[in-house]
């Protein structure tokens, strides 16, 4: 009997779909459009997408996740079912086995959340795995030896740290702060110093292009457009990079913090091999210039980016899922 396994990295911004032996099939945003009339979803993913903050009065384009956890129960569902559907391709005749990977910090309502909204899709079975775990499998880290690993999963909504050992978490921490909470500090900071108002997405475009977590030397700086907010007309400006590391200040802090801590809090054993091999950055937010150099100023320890830091959480529940043996001390529930 052919029973398909699929593995979700379930994103605040992006969702990917891992499908044994054939990779990652599916790498798109985490958007639904909804005909606000007859509630009918009237499409998800990079579509939905490009309808943000351009829809007329009878449709709303949302993202129904927020810092990494459940917002909307029935969008998140039809979501994945979507996504889930499109990665098994046409008629299928098993329900598939699905592994999700959420933050380590969520509670065990939303973890059910999870887990119900993944079966409500179609899955056969539910399975729930931690972020950072997956996160270090998927960036070729060996945590089952007995040895201490470092690794920092910055996504969309949250920030997930964890010192691995043995197959297990050590410490860790989980903050709400993520690439989503920068686009908005973005945001803020062009309204407040040069009253204009800008949408999410142009501040991502701006984090992306000219974005650095320190000050750079020779400064990046960019064109854009938006609303002045005084006379209501059309207007653009030039935006630096020192202007992007001015607004995230607060964001990055938080992120140091909780790194901090969990340092704080791991057995001086560990400790002495994370100061060896130094973190390892995951997540799609860990690509922001020089934030690898920021931790490690902040820290004294060495921090490097993962190859494909953004499918590294994808890639680790895919290889958790087709071992599913072998991971059965990390996953925290299952249906």
């Amino acid at each position: 009997m052919l029973i398909k396994k699929i593995g979700i990295d379930l994103g605040t911004t992006n969702t990917l779909v891992y499908v044994p032996r054939r990779g990652i099939v599916i790498n798109e945003p985490s958007v639904v459009a909804l005909s606000i009339a007859d509630k009918k979803i009237l499409t998800v993913g990079q579509e939905a997408k490009e309808m943000l903050g351009r829809t007329p009065d009878s449709i709303v384009a949302v993202r129904p996740l927020k810092d990494g956890v459940i917002a909307d129960y029935k969008m998140t569902a039809a979501m994945i079912r979507y996504f889930v559907n499109k990665a098994l391709g046409g008629v299928h005749l098993f329900r598939p086995e699905v592994m999700v990977a959420v933050p380590a910090g969520i509670t065990s309502t939303e973890r059910r959340a999870v887990i119900d909204a993944t079966l409500a899709a179609g899955a056969k079975a539910a399975y729930i795995i931690k972020e950072p775990i997956v996160a270090a499998i998927g960036a070729d880290v060996p945590i089952g030896s007995a040895s201490g690993h470092m690794i920092i999963d910055i996504g969309g909504g949250t920030a997930e740290m964890a010192i691995l050992s043995l197959g297990g978490m050590v410490a860790s921490a989980s903050v709400r702060i993520g690439g989503n909470k920068f686009d908005v500090a973005i945001v803020e900071y062009i309204r407040r110093k040069y009253g204009l108002a800008i949408g999410e997405r142009t501040a991502e475009r701006i984090k992306i292009d000219i974005g650095s977590a320190m000050y750079l030397e020779e400064r990046l700086s960019k064109e854009i457009r938006g609303r002045d907010i005084i006379t209501g007309l059309p207007r653009s400006i030039t935006v630096t990079s020192d202007d992007v590391t001015d607004a995230i200040q607060e964001e990055l802090e938080g992120i140091i913090a909780a790194a901090k801590e969990v340092l704080h809090r791991t057995p001086p054993e560990l400790a002495a091999d994370i100061i060896d091999k130094g973190m390892i950055l995951s997540g799609g937010s860990s690509q922001l210039r020089n934030l690898d150099q920021l931790l490690s100023r902040a820290t004294g320890v060495s921090a490097y980016v993962a190859d494909e830091p953004m499918l590294c959480v994808a890639k680790g529940t895919g290889i958790a899922l087709e071992n599913l043996e072998s991971y059965k001390r990390s996953i925290l529930a299952m249906r």
